[in-house]
């Protein structure tokens, strides 16, 4: 499992954006949120959709009450954390208890290689990465590796179903990811309802997330598995902010 090490200069969380839209993947979709997104990811997705908080991470350093002030200036209840991947900031679980104290719907993004630890979240929105996310051959040196190793952790997923209500999120970009998300579940021993598995075309335009959609759709009737679309791309495309 990947272990954090010492995070010099991370005595605030890194920050790479905070904004107002709607939750635009899984159960609470459609939902105006506030998303918190940390900046620093622990793996390398080849298809991912923040490069700014993952790949090349940047930000700015904020206090967990700066984040709080910037937090209140909306209306929203429900508040997401998400990233990159926002478990390898130190200062997450000081974030979220402080959240929840004031009363917000806290959500956490993950991809479930590090353990809760405890952490306040009411839904967990675990999203473990399967072979279909391979870094690719630009991936800087020593990154396929460490993905590969460090992308599915059994053990930390099961903390998380074991602790907390919990939805699991797939991206999904070729029919024969579904024999290797069945795997994963059965592998897992954990009563899971099929409503709880999402199934998430990968795309980061319109156009082919519709073409990934009727397929994905038509194995969602045969599985039980739900749907998940990715509103936010066919309101406001593939933008920051959103």
């Amino acid at each position: 499992m990947f272990q954090a090490g010492p995070r010099i200069g991370f005595i605030d969380v890194l920050i790479s954006e905070i904004f107002h839209s709607i939750q635009g993947e899984g159960k609470l979709a459609g939902i105006p949120s506030v998303f918190v997104r940390t900046s620093g990811c622990n793996l390398r997705c080849g298809w991912c959709d923040t490069p700014y908080a993952s790949w090349a991470p940047e930000g700015e350093n904020l206090s967990v009450d700066a984040i709080l002030k910037a937090v209140r200036k909306h209306p929203a209840r429900h508040v997401v954390l998400t990233g990159g991947e926002p478990m390898v900031a130190r200062e997450l679980p000081e974030l979220a208890a402080a959240l929840r104290r004031e009363g917000h719907h806290v959500t956490i993004e993950t991809a479930a290689t590090i353990a809760p630890d405890g952490v306040a979240c009411d839904l967990a929105s675990l999203s473990p990465k399967l072979s279909n996310s391979d870094p690719g051959p630009l991936a800087p040196e020593g990154w396929r590796e460490r993905h590969e190793g460090r992308r599915l952790q059994p053990d930390v997923i099961r903390e998380w179903l074991d602790g907390y209500a919990c939805q699991l999120k797939f991206v999904v970009g070729r029919e024969d990811d579904l024999e290797e998300i069945r795997e994963l579940l059965a592998g897992l021993k954990r009563p899971i309802p099929p409503e709880d598995v999402l199934l998430m075309p990968e795309g980061t335009d319109a156009a082919t997330l519709r073409k990934r959609a009727k397929w994905i759709a038509e194995i969602c009737r045969e599985t039980g598995y739900r749907y998940a679309p990715r509103l936010h791309i066919e309101l406001f495309g593939n933008t920051r902010g959103t």
